[in-house]
């Protein structure tokens, strides 16, 4: 298949198109695990790595530094759990709060992961030809959508041309 629509549409398929490199490069690590007969899902490694480095956390304390909204860590807490990477019990103070950390599984698992990780990182590196401009650009993104949401910029121009 030669034609690709996405690409064709360029920046109008910005979002497609950044899904769809997620997607692959997800994908592929997935195929990745499977092959070492690794029960863990590509998205997983950022709470593996902050419990690494903070110990025990809310799941709140995990949402708010990746950016995901609580209800999506909600889920990948109870699937890492339920495949015994996660420790989850009720915080002493605030029964409603839930606090999470790594289970012996895990930790045992970690010199493996990091291997397989530090090989991801070598991949990016090498589709990035070692240049990380686009960080800067994905950055700039970030922040632009940060003062403002995409939901109130594209309302805006919608109702400038929709009152014409």
């Amino acid at each position: 298949m030669d034609f690709d629509f996405i690409k064709e549409l360029g920046y109008k398929a910005l979002d497609s198109r950044l899904k769809r490199i997620s997607d692959r490069m997800a994908h592929d690590v997935r195929r990745f695990y499977k092959e070492l007969d690794i029960d863990v899902e590509p998205n997983w490694y950022l709470v593996f790595m902050l419990l690494q480095k903070n110990g025990e956390m809310a799941i709140v304390d995990i949402a708010e530094p990746l950016g995901y909204a609580h209800p999506t860590v909600v889920v990948m807490v109870k699937k890492m759990a339920d495949n015994g990477y996660l420790n989850i019990k009720k915080d002493k103070v605030d029964k409603r709060k839930q606090i999470i950390s790594l289970t012996e599984k895990a930790v045992k698992m970690l010199p493996k992961l990091e291997h397989i990780w530090d090989s991801c990182e070598k991949a990016i590196l090498e589709i990035l030809s070692d240049d990380l401009g686009i960080l800067a650009y994905l950055d700039g993104i970030d922040d632009e959508l940060k003062s403002k949401s995409f939901h109130n910029r594209f309302k805006e121009h919608y109702l400038k041309s929709h009152t014409l």
